[in-house]
C-alpha cells in the first residue's frame, strides 16, 4: 500500500502547487525591501530546489516529471533567467540567500554566467567568509558555492560536527528546532537528493535508529510540515523504516489534506473544507510532501539511479 499512497498524496500536492503558482510570483518589491525575503524569494527558492529534485529521481516518462519541469521553468522566469538574482547579489553583496537559491536552478542545469563571475568574486573576500551564521546554514552555503564552480573546502566536516546532528545527542532532546536543523543538515549533505557528499556512517546509523521515534512524535502533534521533512530524510539515508510505519506516516498525511490537495503545516492552520486554503499555512508542507513523495517513491523502485538532468526544462 506504500507507494500507492505516497504517489496520491505527491500527485495532489503537485496539482495544489501547479492551481497556486501564481502565489509564487515575486512582486514588485523582491529587490527593495529586505524583509519580505521569507515571502518572495523563500518560497520560489523552495519550490525550485523541490522541482530541481523531482527531475533527477522522477522518470521522465512520469507525469510528475512533467509538473515538475513545467514549475521549476515558471520559476526561473520569474527570476528573469537569472538577471533579478544577479541585481539582487550586487545590492547585497554579502547576503548569502541569493546563491542559495540560485544554486536550486543551477542543480538543474539553468545558470546565468554573470550571476557566477560575481559569485566567483565575492566568495574570495573575507567579509563573505566571516559571515556569522549558525552551522547548518553554514552548511548550506559551503555545498550551494559548488554550482557556482567552488567545491566545497575543508570547512564542510568541521561544519558538520557542529550542527545538533552532527553532535550525535540525546535522542530525547529532539524538538521542533532541532528537528528542523537536523533535517537540512542532511538536505545540504545529499544536495536535497540530487548527490553531494552523503551522510557520514555514524551519523546515518544515529538517524536509522531514532528517526522512527522521532517521525511517531511530530505525527502524534500534528507537525505535518517537520513530519515531511523526517520522510524526506528517512529516504536519504541507508535503511528506510519498516514498511508499517512508512503506511501509518502517509496515511496520516493523505488524512490531513485540505480536499484541493494542500497540507497544513499543522492543525489550527488547517482551512475548512468550504474554504481556500491559506497559501502561507500551507505551501511549505505542501512542498514538502512532494519533495518527500519523489524521494520515497524513487526509494521503493530500488532502483540504482543516475541523475537524469533537467529534461524537458526550458528556460
Amino acid at each position: 500500500m506504500t507507494a500507492a499512497r505516497v504517489r496520491e498524496v505527491t500527485g495532489t500536492s503537485f496539482d495544489w502547487l501547479q492551481a497556486e503558482r501564481d502565489r509564487f510570483v515575486l512582486g514588485e518589491g523582491a529587490l527593495d525591501v529586505p524583509g519580505v525575503v521569507n515571502t518572495t524569494w523563500k518560497p520560489l527558492g523552495e519550490l525550485a530546489q523541490v522541482c530541481s529534485t523531482a527531475l533527477h529521481v522522477v522518470p521522465p516518462a512520469d507525469p510528475l516529471y512533467a509538473a515538475a519541469a513545467d514549475l521549476l521553468s515558471f520559476a526561473w522566469r520569474q527570476t528573469e533567467q537569472g538577471d533579478l538574482l544577479l541585481r539582487l547579489q550586487r545590492r547585497e553583496p554579502f547576503a548569502t540567500y541569493p546563491l542559495e537559491v540560485y544554486a536550486a536552478f543551477a542543480s538543474a542545469g539553468l545558470r546565468h554566467d554573470g550571476f557566477e563571475e560575481l559569485t566567483a568574486h565575492l566568495v574570495r573576500a573575507r567579509g563573505r567568509r566571516l559571515v556569522e551564521q549558525v552551522p547548518v546554514r553554514r552548511l548550506g552555503v559551503l555545498l550551494a558555492e559548488r554550482h557556482c564552480g567552488r567545491p566545497p573546502d575543508g570547512e564542510v566536516p568541521g561544519t558538520v560536527r557542529r550542527t545538533w546532528l552532527g553532535g550525535l545527542p540525546e535522542p530525547w532532546t529532539f524538538e521542533r528546532f532541532s528537528g528542523y536543523a537536523l533535517t537540512h543538515v542532511v538536505f545540504h549533505l545529499t544536495d536535497w537528493g540530487r548527490g553531494g557528499p552523503g551522510v557520514e556512517p555514524e551519523v546515518a546509523a544515529y538517524l536509522t535508529l531514532w528517526l522512527p521515534a522521532w517521525l511517531d512524535t511530530c505525527l502524534d502533534a500534528g507537525m505535518w510540515d517537520l513530519s515531511c521533512e523526517l520522510l524526506a530524510v528517512a529516504a536519504s539515508v541507508p535503511c528506510l523504516p519498516a514498511p508499517a510505519g512508512l503506511d501509518a506516516a502517509w496515511t496520516a498525511l493523505a488524512a490531513a489534506r485540505h480536499p484541493s490537495g494542500a497540507l497544513p503545516e499543522e492543525p489550527h492552520l488547517a482551512a475548512g473544507a468550504g474554504e481556500a486554503a491559506d497559501f502561507l499555512g500551507h505551501y511549505h508542507s505542501t512542498l514538502m510532501a512532494a519533495f518527500a513523495g519523489v524521494l520515497t517513491l524513487d526509494r521503493l523502485r530500488g532502483d540504482a539511479h543516475v541523475p537524469q538532468g533537467p529534461q524537458g526544462v526550458h528556460a
